[in-house]
């Protein structure tokens, strides 16, 4: 067995960036930009008013001033005339400051009768102007990789940019192993279980940003498996579940060597999903998880997400931990890393994590109502409450 950290490495080396492609900004939502974006035009492309009010120039910044109102600015439709000593334009948030405008004076700052305003007794100092260029300049730009988010959508947008370069979603293609399994909705025979972990882990991947396709079944044979396995042509990585054990009727591991993976590893120390396995075939990541339904989720949270980031281009891919502490004593940990499923709840500085009484990884109900797992590295000694331990979201 190897460490959680070494098997990470390794099939990390598996995931490489994937190539790029142009999209609309409208389809760029989810996708990990891959070329920097330039700005197309400076904005605000003038000195825009940030308030409503009167545009004046800054001598007549003096309480119980008299000003003369001379024309009207508003958003879209700018004044054409210059703002002279004594006069003042009216103007709203957005509209450009006519020329010979210093500043902008509260509309509730001044009192107005007919075409004449009077400035208060008290004036703020604030020139209430957004300078050309205020938030970007022509040809700014901003650096990939990262996740376009709809922040970045609307920057991307004001920068006048129709379509951004990103990287291609990865193909991830889903194989659940083994006589037992039905598909939801199929009644279940007496010896049969409904098959859980593809559907729940093809919605990480596509959460994640990848294109999932779900396999039909294959069954403990090794021409089933064949025939299922070649259904993942055209697929940037494959995830097998289930059958990659060391019983009579665990077929993966051989069928996938038969077939000429390159194996990276088989086997980790970690619990739950100790019958871990990778490698590459024909050239495409291979990751074969367990079959018990914990088990799989666990570590398709630990080692596929990083694999669909790498893929993606995304730096540092890795799971980051986060520090909490701990509200209930745990035992001392064992030769395995244990990713015990666990509540964690804020707190003033840190939040509090306590592990879940039941830890048996056959329970989805249990993991169902964890959102963190309390990481317990190899040997740890016994902790008690209060003590500041690791732990990954959920």
């Amino acid at each position: 067995m190897i460490p959680v950290a070494e098997a990470l490495a390794r099939v990390l080396a598996l995931a490489g960036p994937l190539a790029t492609e142009a999209v609309a900004l409208r389809q760029a939502a989810g996708r990990v930009l891959a070329a920097p974006v330039i700005a197309r035009l400076t904005q605000p492309p003038f000195a825009a008013s940030a308030m409503d009010g009167y545009a004046i120039r800054e001598e007549d910044h003096l309480p119980g001033r008299v000003l003369e109102v001379i024309g009207e600015a508003a958003a879209g439709r700018g004044f054409g005339g210059t703002v002279g000593t004594g006069e003042a334009a009216r103007i709203f948030t957005g509209a450009p400051v006519p020329a010979g405008a210093g500043r902008v004076i509260l509309q509730e700052d001044v009192t107005r009768e007919g075409a004449r305003i009077t400035l208060g007794d008290r004036l703020e100092e604030g020139r209430h102007i957004r300078a050309a260029g205020q938030d970007f300049a022509l040809g700014d730009s901003i650096a990939g990789p990262r996740r376009i988010g709809p922040r970045e959508i609307a920057l991307f947008a004001a920068m006048n940019v129709p379509e951004v370069t990103v990287r291609r979603r990865p193909v991830v293609a889903f194989l659940s192993t083994g006589d037992e399994l039905v598909m939801p909705g199929e009644a279940p025979g007496p010896d049969q279980i409904v098959a859980s972990n593809g559907l729940a882990l093809a919605a990480m991947a596509e959460a994640e940003g990848a294109e999932a396709r779900v396999l039909p079944i294959a069954r403990d044979s090794e021409a089933s498996l064949r025939f299922a396995l070649s259904l993942a042509e055209g697929a940037d990585m494959i995830v097998t579940i289930g059958g990659a054990s060391v019983g009579d009727h665990d077929l993966v591991g051989q069928v996938l060597a038969g077939l000429g993976m390159e194996q990276a590893f088989w086997k980790i120390a970690m619990r739950p999903g100790k019958p871990l396995m990778a490698g590459r075939l024909g050239g495409i990541p291979v990751l074969g998880l367990p079959g018990n339904p914990v088990s799989a989720i666990i570590c398709g949270t630990i080692f596929m997400l990083p694999m669909i980031r790498a893929m993606q281009g995304l730096a540092d891919p890795a799971p980051a931990p986060g520090r909490a502490i701990l509200g209930e004593a745990v035992a001392a940990n064992g030769p395995r890393a244990h990713y015990m499923r666990a509540i964690l709840t804020p707190g003033e500085e840190l939040a509090e994590i306590r592990a879940l009484p039941r830890q048996d990884s056959a329970l989805l109900s249990i993991l169902a109502t964890a959102n963190a797992l309390l990481i317990r590295p190899v040997g740890d000694v016994a902790r008690a409450p209060g003590e500041v331990v690791d732990y990954l979201p959920l």
